[in-house]
């Protein structure tokens, strides 16, 4: 027996796909990945339309879903975040019905309980064997774990997996079972794996970066939870992973052994695992190549699905088990609100991904931003754009001063009394202004392109179409 069919036409037939329904893809090939574009290719070509895509994450590779758009084939999208390209195009109103955005954990939730039903899923899969055991671990394409993509393999209609390295059966260190799959398609390449690295991940030289991470290393020092058994996540920016390198020596320094660190896994939490500040790593996501190689040979790295990563219907889920994240943001405002779904001017650039699960699961949730990018102001008297809440953000670290939510009014005695420079939002808003100037306002009076889902299923905020 094998599910091996020719070709990604007959696989589309051979699961029934029709117009109007849903098909879904993973992004751990990130902008380095062929199979969304050529399975969209392919269904254009068999007439099909009135597609939703349903993608854990949309990157600039994927701009030709902008011609799909245009063209009727795709008339609905559902992702965790979506890159610039595809983002203009769907701020200035390319999509008649609003995008859907998730969180990384409410996905797959939204998944199990039938909210976002998914007809065929196509999961790019750097080995399979004939019947579709698969993994992201081996192979000339690979890119690590496979985390986002089990739970369309769990809950799709019908399954296809699509590789270009073909294992002998049965390929035994598989992540995804041949129990969910329908079918298996071999093609020439599935993606480019120096596409998976983000653009960001190499620590920051920027003197400014450099501060803040400074800072941001010296918040999690003084906090209460730097001990034997510290977890930790932290973003691909260049500051995040600046302020890992400093909390490193820390903990090399003071001889404190954690229990995990998570999230999107680069080299420097790789170079953490293997220094001994941590005894595993959790990945749903491989961020580079040495992140692809640890998570092939090291019994400690190990690899998670989106559900145990961050579900809020999951009977446990890791971000619940966190005690410090570090996180970016493009706006945050004096209620402590964050934006990663728009740039100052209302245009899609990024989402949530795991934003605000991990804030909402950690014991403190970090954001560190520079007071001001590109003369505009990173606080603000109220976000376009409510991300991630401000009751679940404890800590904004700037250059200029950190600032703690007033909900936490025993950390910031902590960092006080430690020699920190702590300050109340409003006033490090009034210094942003005072070397900015107030910034235009932006009008919210479009119509709506974009509903952001919160973790919890409930609609938190929306996007408007930009003039």
């Amino acid at each position: 027996m094998s599910k091996l069919t020719a070709s990604v036409t007959d696989a589309i037939k051979a699961c029934g796909l029709k117009s109007g329904m849903t098909v879904s893809f993973h992004h751990h090939l990130r902008n380095g990945d062929f199979v969304l574009n050529a399975v969209m290719a392919e269904i254009a070509a068999l007439g099909i339309r009135d597609i939703t895509v349903n993608a854990s994450s949309i990157f600039d590779c994927h701009a030709p879903l902008i011609d799909h758009i245009r063209n009727g084939v795709v008339t609905g999208l559902e992702c965790a975040y979506m890159g610039e390209r595809v983002g203009r195009a769907i701020s200035e109103g390319v999509l008649a019905k609003p995008v859907i955005f998730r969180t990384h954990g409410g996905r797959p939730a939204d998944m199990e309980s039938g909210k976002s039903r998914v007809d065929v899923a196509f999961i790019a899969a750097p080995t399979a064997d004939r019947m579709g055991n698969c993994t992201g671990k081996q192979g000339p394409s690979a890119c690590g774990s496979l985390g986002y993509a089990f739970a369309d393999a769990q809950y799709a209609g019908k399954v296809v997996v699509i590789t270009d390295n073909l294992a002998p059966y049965p390929l035994t260190n598989f992540s995804i079972s041949e129990t969910y799959i329908d079918f298996v398609v071999q093609v020439e390449k599935i993606g480019n794996p120096a596409g998976i690295v983000s653009g960001t991940t190499r620590i920051t030289r920027d003197p400014v970066g450099l501060l803040m991470a400074d800072y941001a290393a010296k918040v999690i020092r003084h906090c209460g939870l730097l001990k034997d058994g510290f977890s930790f996540q932290t973003g691909a920016g260049g500051a995040s992973l600046a302020a890992a390198k400093c909390l490193k020596d820390i903990m090399l320094e003071e001889k404190i052994s954690g229990s995990f660190g998570m999230g999107g896994i680069t080299s420097y939490l790789v170079d953490m695992l293997e220094s001994g500040c941590f005894q595993a790593l959790m990945d749903v996501q491989c961020f580079d190549l040495v992140a692809v190689e640890s998570l092939r040979k090291n019994p400690h790295h190990r690899e998670v699905t989106a559900a145990h990563y961050a579900s809020p219907t999951a009977k446990s889920a890791v971000v619940n088990s966190l005690d410090v994240v570090i996180l970016g943001a493009t706006e945050i405002d004096t209620d402590f609100n964050v934006n990663v779904h728009t740039d100052s001017n209302g245009i899609i650039i990024g989402g949530s991904g795991g934003h605000s699960d991990t804030a909402a699961g950690a014991k403190i949730s970090m954001i560190i931003a520079p007071l001001a990018r590109a003369r505009l102001p990173i606080i603000s008297e109220k976000v376009l754009c409510t991300t991630t809440p401000g009751r679940t953000v404890d800590v904004l670290v700037t250059q200029r001063g950190i600032a703690v939510n007033p909900l936490r009014p025993e950390l910031s005695d902590r960092l006080k009394e430690a020699g920190l420079a702590v300050m109340d939002i409003h006033d490090l808003y009034k210094k942003a202004i005072d070397t900015t100037g107030q910034p235009k306002q932006i009008a919210r009076n479009g119509r709506v392109v974009a509903d952001v889902i919160y973790r919890d299923g409930t609609l938190i905020d929306q996007i408007h179409q930009v003039s």
